[in-house]
């Protein structure tokens, strides 16, 4: 009966090491695939920041033509 109780608590605590393992490698996954959202998201913002202020400084410097 003794050893029945060994291997049951080996075989559980082999469980719970693989089911960390699991949970960890799930935790890590959606931590890069949030990070790379994140610079994803960035590189949009910027290039849009940069279409407009590209726009902004043509208008800028185009020069205005008043109305007679």
């Amino acid at each position: 009966m003794a050893d029945n109780t060994k291997e049951r608590t080996q075989a559980e605590a082999q469980f719970k090491k693989t089911q960390k393992q699991q949970e960890g490698a799930a935790a890590m996954a959606a931590y890069v695939a949030e990070a790379d959202a994140v610079r994803a998201k960035t590189a949009r913002l910027r290039e849009l920041r940069l279409a407009k202020e590209a726009a902004d400084k043509a208008a800028k410097n185009k020069p205005v033509e008043k109305a007679k």
